[in-house]
Formats: structure tokens, C-alpha cells, sequence
């Protein structure tokens, strides 16, 4: 375990004695949108809608059930 955290630590030490000698760091906007897609889940809208119906339809008609 020492030697990951020595290895671990070297690497850090690497990275930020490197750092000021990097430069710039340009971004860019990519050319094509960017996507997002969403998955919703509407299914428990719909259930709800379909036991309001069917509650309404069992008021309506009492005398069937």
C-alpha cells in the first residue's frame, strides 16, 4: 500500500512541476449541437389517468357493478 501512495505522490508532484510549462489550454464549441436524450418513464401518469377513468365510469354506471 505505501508504495501505491509514493507512486501516487510522485505522480502529483510530476503534474504540478509540469503544470506552468503547459501553456495555454484552447476550447472550442463543438460544430454539431450537442444531444441530449431523456428517457422519461410516463407510465405511472398513465395508470393514474386510466384509474380516474375507471372510477368515473364505475360512479356513472352503479347499478352494472
Amino acid at each position: 500500500m505505501a508504495g501505491r501512495w509514493k507512486r501516487t505522490a510522485a505522480g502529483v508532484f510530476a503534474l504540478g512541476a509540469f503544470a506552468p510549462l503547459g501553456g495555454c489550454i484552447n476550447v472550442n464549441a463543438p460544430d454539431e449541437p450537442i444531444v441530449i436524450e431523456l428517457n422519461i418513464n410516463i407510465r405511472q401518469e398513465v395508470i393514474y389517468r386510466l384509474a380516474e377513468d375507471a372510477a368515473n365510469t364505475i360512479e356513472e354506471n352503479a347499478d352494472i357493478f
